[in-house]
């Protein structure tokens, strides 16, 4: 009889579940970003997006390392590496800072995104915020938690009074001009509109009932791995832009 992989995988060197380790690694990156973090308001203009692009890749580099301490067959999938296909078995997918130009400028509102897919699902994620010491984290079947409590998507079933999340897209033009399309046309029923700066912390607001929604017309893989997980164990439902579930 052939055993089925756990959804959780053990390390075979350490013996923790991947959830544990995603969650520790991501505390060793969030004392890289703070430890920049306040350097970089004497830095000149040039030199920041040159630092920010240093402490980005480090991050990255930090990250991947750790996780191939624990699970040294596991592929790799980051925003600065890029790495391995997401369809081929167990893929580590990671953004070391998403809000890189709010790190970069000094708003307070970016985090660390850890996922670990299996041909494409989601079975483990983790966004931490450094600066406020907030865990999003989940695990499938297993529930969304921030820190030790257990969290929920908003009970509101209208778009009427909703409080919405969005960012601009990557594809300015097409991408951005859908996204203030959709808000001049649900201005009238919404309470407030959110600009997030970080896509990772608004899926992950939304998933703990503090947005409504999120809306974003063109997010990457690393933007959303741990997003969807989140959504998803906290009661709500992600789907594309044609109502579809949402995948990587």
């Amino acid at each position: 009889m052939v055993q089925k992989a756990p959804i959780n995988p053990i390390s075979p060197l350490s013996g923790k579940d991947a959830w544990t380790v995603a969650r520790e690694v991501a505390n060793s990156a969030s004392e890289l970003l703070l430890e920049w973090w306040p350097k970089l308001k004497e830095i000149s203009d040039k030199g920041k997006n040159d630092i920010v692009t240093n402490v980005d890749k480090a991050a990255e580099i930090l990250i991947k390392n750790e996780l191939a301490k624990h699970f040294p067959a596991h592929g790799f999938y980051g925003e600065e590496l890029k790495g391995d296909q997401l369809e081929t078995g167990f893929v580590w997918v990671v953004d070391p800072i998403d809000g890189t130009k709010n790190y970069a400028m000094g708003i307070p509102y970016f985090s660390i995104v850890i996922a670990l897919a299996k041909e494409g699902e989601v079975l483990t994620g983790v966004n931490c915020d450094p600066l406020r010491g907030e865990m999003f984290h989940a695990a499938l079947g297993q529930g969304a938690f921030l820190g030790d409590e257990r969290i929920k998507v908003s009970s509101r079933d209208s778009l009427d009074g909703a409080i919405i999340g969005t960012d601009a897209a990557y594809d300015h033009d097409n991408g951005t001009e859908k996204t203030l399309q959709m808000l001049k046309k649900l201005w009238p029923r919404l309470s407030s509109v959110r600009m997030m700066g970080s896509s990772a912390l608004g899926i992950s607001y939304a998933a703990s009932g503090r947005l409504d929604i999120y809306v974003h017309y063109s997010l990457q893989p690393y933007d959303q791995a741990a997003g969807l997980l989140l959504i998803q164990e906290a009661g709500g439902v992600a789907t594309d832009r044609n109502g579809y579930r949402a995948k990587l």
